[in-house]
Formats: structure tokens, sequence, C-alpha cells
């Protein structure tokens, strides 16, 4: 099966800068992170203030994506990479989009956090919205650490993560449907915390989009469209992966 490698290369300034692209990544990932985990910090806690600073640094992903995007650009043009090296520039280009739709999600969360401060807060302090939100960040975490590692099998672990994620987001939607039906006074915030749980759910489908891209990087093949148990079975036992 062919693999990504990015320890040979005739120059080893374009080795360089591969390594510098993917350090730039997940220094990206980073901040995504970072932003993810004070959005939920300022929902649980109602910090509105946390909440805001999240949303207003959403530029600085912006900036990292407009950054990377520009140097993938220069190496497509100037190294002409082929093979290995030219899945891992367009893996790096695909993954910085969802970094970047990431952080997009977390600036809602952190409008939405703000708001919310200033309304009653439910008996269980969103106690259900918290535990999505740490696993949703957990999928964000292993796919950079996937990423990194160029580990294929932990990238398809953290795949089969998001069916667990989807059907706890299903759970909060119908809890949040039954709490407007109870209590009419409560539609405006349990909107809100329905818009929410949606923006967490769509982290989990961004991190999953980036193991897919990992896969892609080291095996040469899209697997978005290919069953989870085919790719399992192909990984497991070395085999070329193919869509059916």
């Amino acid at each position: 099966m062919e693999t990504a490698d990015l320890t040979h290369h005739i120059s080893r300034r374009f080795n360089e800068d591969l390594e510098k692209l993917r350090s730039q990544v997940l220094q990206m990932g980073g901040f995504v992170e970072q932003q993810l985990h004070k959005a939920i910090t300022a929902l649980v806690e109602g910090d509105s203030e946390l909440g805001e600073s999240v949303a207003k640094d959403d530029y600085k992903v912006n900036g990292m994506e407009v950054a990377i995007d520009e140097e993938c650009s220069r190496i497509l043009a100037t190294r002409s990479p082929a093979a290995g090296d030219l899945r891992v520039v367009v893996a790096i280009i695909k993954t910085i989009t969802d970094l970047e739709r990431i952080g997009d999600e977390g600036e809602k969360i952190g409008y939405i956090a703000s708001r919310l401060a200033t309304m009653e807060r439910p008996p269980d302090k969103y106690r259900s919205v918290k535990h999505l939100g740490r696993a949703v960040a957990q999928m964000v975490h292993d796919s950079l650490d996937a990423f990194a590692r160029m580990d294929s099998k932990a990238a398809l672990k953290t795949v089969q993560e998001d069916k667990l994620v989807d059907e706890e987001y299903e759970s909060i939607q119908r809890q949040c449907m039954t709490f407007m039906m109870e209590d009419p006074r409560s539609i405006r915030r349990v909107m809100e915390i329905m818009w929410v749980v949606r923006a967490l759910e769509r982290i989990g489908d961004h991190a999953k989009n980036i193991c897919e891209y990992v896969i892609y990087m080291v095996h040469g093949t899209d697997v978005r469209h290919t069953s989870l148990e085919d790719v399992a079975k192909q990984l497991e036992s070395a085999e070329p992966i193919t869509r059916r």
C-alpha cells in the first residue's frame, strides 16, 4: 500500500516547507481547540465577557487560514509536488477549511453564550450540553493528533466516534422540544440551546472530515463515501482502500 512519507526529498528545503506547513496547521488547530473550550466554558458558567471574547477572536482563525492557503499555493506553483507530497498539500488545504469552519461554529457558540448569560440558567446548568461539548472537543483534539502523527487507524477511530456525537445531539434536541412544550416561557432560551448543540454537532462533522483527509494523506484514497466497516477491514488487513 502506498503511504505518504515526509522524510525523504531531493530538496531539503522542500521537506522543510512541508514540515512548516504541518506545523502551521497544528498551530491553527490548537487555537481553534482553545476557542472551543472557552466557548463551552462561557456557556456553562454564564460568562458573557468570555463568550464575546471568543466571538471577537475569530478573525485570528481566518487570518491563519489565509496565510496557510497562500503558502500551499506557493508550494504548488514552485515545487510541483507529486504523489504523496501532493496529497499532503491537498489534505492541508482541505483541513484548514474545516478548521476555519470549526472556528465559525465556536464564534456562534460564543455569541449565544453571551446572550444566555443574561437569562435565567436552568437547574442542571446545561449539563447535557457540557457533556456533548466535551465529546466534540475530544474529537477535534483526536483528529489533530491523528493529523500530527499521520495515523490512519487513530483517524478511523475518531471518525467512528461521530456516530455517538450524532446520537447525543438528537437526544438533546428531543429534550429541548419537550421543555418547550412543558413550559412555553422557556422557548427563547431553549431555542438558543438548540442552536448551540447544532453548532457542536457540526464541529463533530468537521473533525470527522479532518480524519478522512488523514486517511487520504496516508493511503491516497478518498474514503468520504466508503462505509466505515470497509475502511476498517482494509486498514486492518493493509489492503488498498477501494470505494464501492
